[in-house]
Parts: structure tokens; C-alpha cells; sequence
């Protein structure tokens, strides 16, 4: 029987010591209480006291909670919000928002706040969806609509309208509950990401119908661009083909007038060489423009002055040939 007591005592000393020590983890923080102080906090990312093996009372003089020091994350469920709309001054048309949070317990200081204000991780999980949440609805409650629903370009390079609305929309979240949620539950709030926007399904033929309307505008416009687009071009082609009529014409004009300056150069510098030579030529012109048509028929004498051209040609130094001997005067009768 005392064997058996001395075995007894030595289990529980060894229940008792195994329960008096406990081990802290590098991804963790160890959140220790006596008699429901708060006692110490371990952090298992600071060496060297943080990790590692540690003494302390058994359960329940102390007791031991463990809590995640890694980042954190969590979906939102996307509920239904409702946008703006500025023309008829009511609200818009629902929406549904997928969201996903990041945080982590800010520090081993924030321990404490964080055990006296959530308690468990899944209570934090709850609470700062809700927050978020609330948040998240009061910001879209005053967007319109063209806001998150849009093609049109960004002012960054490729980016989009929408993008940037949701990079602001996220920037405004993290700004508006970092500090807070810090302060109230100790707890780092990372990021918050909206990943997509999707509509209720009866909404969705409105949605389609906007989506419509939109592009028939931006087909109307580019239909207007294109058209005084083509008729710029026209204008300017006309403005061009009238411009290189105007210069060929001017060039036109300037070559016929060169060409009447030689041609008047060259009759002046024949006529100054030869002048009754050049007289005899004219005249021979006139005979050809008077003899010259089939349809006319002249029946005159040889006698005429007009054959004198043919009986007396000019000689090359200017003066009349004589008649020959032997034959007469045309003028005066007799001629062989």
C-alpha cells in the first residue's frame, strides 16, 4: 500500500511539473494570467525570452492562451448596397461586394486589448467584418452606379475608371479604421481588398440596359468624330486640289507666255533678216487659208494680183525677180 501511495505522489509531481512548464512558438504569442490577472505576455518573434520553454504555476492558479502573431485573413460575405443616383436624387441600383480582409495583432502591447475586447479570433473575425462592412456601405451609398460599372479609360495608363474608383475606395477603408481598430482591439488591419462586384439577379437587366445605353452613346460620338474627321479631310484635299489647279494653271499661263515671247523673238529676228522674204511667207499663208478649203471653188484669172507671189517671188536679197526674156507681163497680156 505505501508503494503504491509513493507511486501515486510521484505522478501527480510529474502532472504537476509537466503542467507548471509551457512552451511558446516563433508564430505565436503566449497570453499568460494568474488568477485572471494579466501576468505576461510572450512574443515568440522576440528572442530571447520569447520563445522557447517557461515555468510558471499549473492550471488554475495560471493559465496559458495562445494567439497567432502571422498575418491573417479572412472573406467578407458580400451583402447587398445600394449606390447613388444624382439625377433623380434616390438611391440606385444594388450591389453586391466580395470582399477579403487582412490583420494581424499589431504588437505583444496590443495582446491585452485584443483578450479583453475580442476575446477569440473568431469573435475579431466578426466584428471587424461588421465594421467593414458598415464602413463599406456608407462609401458606396454615395458613388453612382458609372462609378463601378464603366470602361471608360483611367487617368493612369492602362487602367480604367473602375480601377481607380476601387483603389480609392480601398485607400478611404484603410484610412478610416486602421487607427481605430488599433486603438480599440489592438489589432493591425493590413489591407482590405475588394475583389469583385457582382449584382442581384433582378437588377441585372437595368445593369445591361445602362451598359447598352452607354456603348450607343459612345457609338454616336465616335460616328460624329469620324464624320467631321472625313469631312476635314475632304476639305482639306479640295483646298489642295484647288491649290495645285491654281499653281498648274499659273505655270500653264507663264509657259504660253514665255512660249509667245520666243515665238514673237524669233519672227521679229526672221523678219528683221529678210523682211520682204518674210512678207512673201505671210503672204503665202493668206493664199493657202484662201485656196486651201475643199469646199470652196474660185475660178480668177492668172492675171490676178494674187498670183503675182507665184510669177514674182522675192529674191533672197530682197528684190522682185524681172520677168524672164521672152515672156510678157502677166498684167499686160501676151504671156506664153
Amino acid at each position: 500500500m505505501r508503494t503504491f501511495f509513493i507511486i501515486l505522489l510521484i505522478i501527480v509531481i510529474l502532472i504537476l511539473g509537466r503542467m507548471s512548464l509551457y512552451s511558446v512558438d516563433a508564430t505565436e504569442y503566449v497570453y499568460v494570467t494568474q488568477l485572471g490577472q494579466h501576468l505576461a505576455t510572450h512574443d515568440g518573434g522576440a528572442a530571447p525570452d520569447g520563445p522557447g520553454l517557461h515555468v510558471g504555476w499549473p492550471w488554475p492558479i495560471q493559465s496559458v492562451t495562445r494567439l497567432d502573431r502571422r498575418l491573417q485573413f479572412f472573406d467578407l460575405p458580400g451583402p447587398e448596397l445600394l449606390t447613388h443616383d444624382p439625377k433623380s436624387k434616390t438611391i440606385g441600383v444594388g450591389v453586391i461586394v466580395e470582399t477579403y480582409v487582412c490583420w494581424r495583432i499589431a504588437n505583444a502591447d496590443a495582446v491585452d486589448r485584443f483578450i479583453k475586447s475580442m476575446g477569440t479570433v473568431e469573435q475579431a473575425t466578426t466584428i471587424l467584418g461588421d465594421r467593414i462592412n458598415s464602413r463599406l456601405g456608407a462609401a458606396i451609398g454615395d458613388m453612382k452606379m458609372e462609378d463601378l460599372i464603366s470602361t471608360r479609360p483611367g487617368k493612369e495608363p492602362g487602367t480604367t475608371q473602375v480601377d481607380e474608383t476601387i483603389a480609392g475606395l480601398q485607400k478611404e477603408l484603410l484610412a478610416g479604421l486602421r487607427d481605430s481598430v488599433n486603438k480599440d482591439y489592438g489589432i493591425e488591419l493590413v489591407d482590405v481588398r475588394l475583389r469583385r462586384f457582382n449584382h442581384p439577379e433582378k437588377v441585372r437587366p437595368t445593369i445591361f440596359e445602362r451598359i447598352r445605353s452607354e456603348r450607343d452613346k459612345m457609338v454616336a460620338k465616335y460616328n460624329s468624330d469620324a464624320d467631321k474627321q472625313a469631312k476635314r479631310i475632304d476639305s482639306e484635299a479640295e483646298e489642295n486640289r484647288r491649290g495645285l489647279l491654281a499653281k498648274a494653271r499659273f505655270t500653264e499661263e507663264k509657259l504660253k507666255g514665255d512660249a509667245d515671247t520666243e515665238a514673237i523673238r524669233l519672227r521679229n529676228q526672221a523678219h528683221s533678216q529678210d523682211p520682204e522674204f518674210y512678207a512673201f511667207l505671210k503672204k503665202l499663208d493668206k493664199l493657202q487659208n484662201i485656196l486651201g478649203d475643199n469646199k470652196t471653188i474660185l475660178l480668177l484669172s492668172s492675171h490676178r494680183p494674187i498670183f503675182d507671189l507665184l510669177f514674182q517671188p522675192p529674191r533672197p536679197n530682197g528684190t522682185m525677180n524681172a520677168p524672164e526674156k521672152g515672156k510678157t507681163d502677166p498684167k499686160k497680156g501676151g504671156g506664153k
